[in-house]
């Protein structure tokens, strides 16, 4: 899991963004034609809190502010980098409870992720149907009132 691991850890903010028992996710399709999801974020930069992180990237990314409400979830992710050769970067994710306006509608924002090409609504109970990286993230978003808030290691 950690060979050619990056030094450093990096943190990153992560948007849980729920409505109508469905989640907010970016659609990603990679180099390799693979599709993959996964939640609005992305790194904090130097200088910059958690919230302020999240409200940049969300704004990036999904086209607006959120209404940060509140920490679900801290975790370490090794996120696999698709670089040659394969390298891996430590991540330390920071999962929020957001809310987004009433009047919102799913859309690429102005500086979406390199894969980036959708923003979409995927109803909770089809999270096992798609390929949500990382994958632990599909008990997680079912099960967000837990008393837990550090789960560890995520895959």
């Amino acid at each position: 899991m950690t060979e050619n691991l990056i030094p450093g850890i990096r943190n990153a903010v992560r948007a849980v963004i729920t409505q109508d028992d469905a989640v907010l996710l970016q659609r990603k399709i990679d180099d390799n034609g693979a599709e993959r999801y996964a939640l609005p974020g992305g790194a904090q930069e130097h200088g910059e809190s958690l919230t302020e992180a999240l409200q940049r990237e969300c704004e990036e990314e999904i086209g607006t502010r959120v209404e940060v409400i509140d920490l679900l979830f801290v975790g370490d992710y090794f996120k696999l980098r698709q670089t040659s050769p394969p390298t891996t970067r430590q991540l330390l994710e920071f999962l929020f409870a957001c809310n987004v306006g009433p009047d919102y509608q799913p859309r690429n924002g102005p500086r979406p992720d390199k894969h980036q090409v959708d923003v979409e609504w995927v109803p909770v109970n089809r999270l096992d149907e798609i390929n949500l990286v990382p994958v632990d993230y599909v008990e997680l978003l079912r099960k967000q009132k837990q008393s837990r808030i550090y789960v560890g290691q995520v895959f």
